[in-house]
């Protein structure tokens, strides 16, 4: 089976091609800009300017023509309403031009999935890190379940706040990553740790009086420690909870280095696995959503339409065991 996937949830758009569990592209095209941050109309105008460019692309890379894919895929959930139309209508014009079958998949649970394939894990926890989630998930009888969440706003929309009241830009992780490199002195900030679930509201607004009176580098240093610590205790907290030895990363925040030294840190002394994708299946990208779609495809599941608001735990896993 080759299976085209089209991932189009936020500021990301792409489209990758796989023949059964082989990778053949995994294309994308990213809205940026040097201040600011992500304004949904925009995202989706470039979204839909990109479409084409990136669709030859990967299928030059794949060494495929349209005429030998045999199931799209696209995400549908969750997301930002304009940039989810703009992926069902590029999926859907597809399917119905080459008369082919059109699989919806919830972007969270493609996170997992494409972890499972690249990785040696077999039913691990998932620190799920991104722009508008934050959430510690593991599969228990029949669903991929929450064990813990953000109760506001996801890290890396925290994260790019932070960098927009910096001056940095959009994105802002890979800027704060870089600038807290040369920050050495530690800055006590808020730890919102609330059982199973951690708030990021209140270090958003105290980091942003802070920033006139302290150094950017400094900040930047302390808040990665901050937060970054704050996700390996939940993500420790729901091993031990439900008895799994195996922590894998999920997310476009995962990319960061010193989360994935914490994790692995933790991980190390209490015994178990971790496991960390390559950067391109961490971020937003379109081989997990086709990898998934294929699985559900493959178990005689089907879905249609977009759903921005739909929760990880509420899609019944029916293609696993």
């Amino acid at each position: 089976m080759v299976t085209l996937g089209i991932e189009s949830t936020a500021h990301t758009f792409g489209i990758a091609i796989i023949d059964g569990k082989e990778i053949l592209s995994n294309v994308t095209d990213s809205y940026t800009t040097e201040e600011g941050g992500m304004i949904p109309v925009k995202v989706a105008l470039h979204h839909e300017e990109v479409y084409r460019k990136v669709l030859d692309v990967s299928l030059e890379k794949a060494g495929k023509t349209m005429e030998d894919i045999t199931l799209i895929v696209y995400s549908n959930a969750p997301g930002l309403g304009h940039a989810l139309r703009i992926g069902h209508a590029a999926a859907k014009s597809l399917s119905m031009k080459y008369d082919l079958p059109l699989v919806g998949v919830n972007h969270c649970i493609a996170h997992l999935e494409i972890a499972n394939l690249v990785t040696d894990a077999a039913d691990p926890v998932l620190l799920y890190a991104s722009g508008a989630n934050t959430q510690i998930i593991a599969y228990d009888e029949g669903k991929y379940r929450v064990f813990g969440e953000t109760l506001d706003i996801g890290i890396g929309n925290f994260v790019d706040t932070f960098a927009r009241n910096l001056g940095l830009g959009f994105p802002g992780g890979p800027k704060v990553e870089q600038l807290a490199l040369n920050g050495s002195e530690f800055i006590e900030l808020p730890y919102t740790v609330k059982g199973m679930d951690i708030s990021f509201s209140g270090l958003e607004t105290h980091t942003k009086r802070l920033i006139p009176q302290v150094q950017k580098e400094d900040l930047a240093f302390s808040v990665q420690e901050h937060v970054f610590a704050m996700l390996v205790e939940v993500a420790e907290r729901a091993m031990a909870h439900i008895g799994k030895n195996e922590l894998v990363l999920g997310g476009g925040v995962a990319c960061n280095k010193r989360l994935q030294e914490m994790c692995k840190i933790m991980c190390s002394e209490r015994n178990a696995k971790f496991f960390c994708p390559e950067n391109q299946y961490l971020v937003d990208n379109a081989a997990m959503i086709a990898w998934t779609g294929q699985l559900m495809y493959e178990h005689g599941i089907t879905r249609e339409g977009i759903n921005p608001y739909e929760r990880t735990d509420e899609v019944a896993v029916t293609w696993r065991s």
